[in-house]
């Protein structure tokens, strides 16, 4: 990305975060909707991909159906993007009121515990507002990681947003997220974590819908280090303005094994729970980038 692109892509957050905030939300999910419906007739690379993606996770597609998926699949993305430019400007109650997640007996009994407790979630519906119910409704705050975004003011402005929200964001970058993540952990807090994709050398390998692809080792080895509880969360939205969850029973470290083979015993069953709610809700799984092994150009890397 040209340092123009750059200024472009950081101007156009700043607008959507001082603009669409202000808005009505009848009108912000109008737009977030008109937007999405644009993008998807252009079908640039994101939607393409976007779709290839859902041809993994519903096999037995037609064209047509898949067509009707990444539709779906972009008025989902620009859901949540909308939400996410607005949330600073919800109330309490209304945040409160937002998200409606269950079994999360399974989250409340293990902050309650003092253990730690690592939550886990893929790239589902808005896991930023069911993170700003867990710091307003619960009352929790929690700790979490961003990817170092160019420009760094781009980056700059995720960090503060979610730090409104009542997150603690660590960047990714720098080697010691890792250390801070697990001194929460002992000190009996709370970590959240978005995992269903590392294609770098350090991402345990698993299958995911039949194929191979990786995912990052951090919630696994979090949970041996630490004696955290590891628990997986799915996300979904409805035909209502209240998005909905699902808190997964936690996954355990297991008995036998190496490090190596308890982390890849605990990051397929992360996968498989992932797999649950991405089958259930295809459409509210917001990946437009490559994310199986053999998607990806060995000359070029992820992107």
């Amino acid at each position: 990305m040209s340092k123009a692109q750059e200024r472009l892509t950081d101007a156009l957050y700043g607008v959507g975060w001082s603009t669409v905030k202000k808005l009505p939300e009848p009108v912000a999910v109008r737009l977030g909707r008109t937007v999405a419906d644009l993008a998807w007739k252009r079908r640039g690379k994101g939607v393409r991909r976007l779709e290839s993606n859902y041809a993994r996770v519903v096999p037995d597609a037609s064209p047509e159906r898949l067509a009707e998926l990444s539709r779906a699949g972009m008025r989902s993305y620009l859901r949540y993007w909308m939400e996410s430019f607005r949330l600073p400007a919800w109330s309490p109650e209304r945040i409160k009121a937002g998200f409606t997640p269950k079994d999360v007996h399974y989250l409340t009994d293990g902050i309650a515990s003092g253990r730690g407790v690592i939550l886990a979630l893929p790239h589902l519906a808005n896991w930023d507002l069911a993170g700003a119910w867990v710091t307003t409704k619960l009352e929790t705050p929690f700790t979490t990681v961003a990817e170092r975004l160019k420009p760094e003011t781009l980056y700059d402005r995720f960090v503060a947003y979610r730090e409104g929200l009542g997150m603690e964001v660590l960047p990714h970058s720098g080697g010691t997220a890792f250390g801070t993540l697990a001194r929460r952990l002992r000190d009996g807090g709370l970590v959240c974590l978005v995992a269903e994709r590392d294609l770098s050398a350090s991402g345990v390998e698993v299958k995911f819908f039949g194929e191979a692809t990786r995912m990052p080792a951090g919630p696994a080895l979090l949970a041996q280090q630490t004696g955290a509880l590891l628990l997986p969360v799915t996300l979904w939205y409805d035909d209502s303005p209240v998005m909905q969850g699902r808190v997964h029973p936690p996954v355990e470290v297991p008995e036998s094994g190496d490090r190596a083979e308890k982390t890849s015993v605990m990051t397929q069953a992360l996968a498989d729970a992932f797999a649950t709610g991405i089958a259930d809700h295809p459409e509210d799984w917001h990946m437009l980038q490559r994310l199986w092994l053999a998607d990806l150009d060995p000359t070029k890397g992820p992107s």
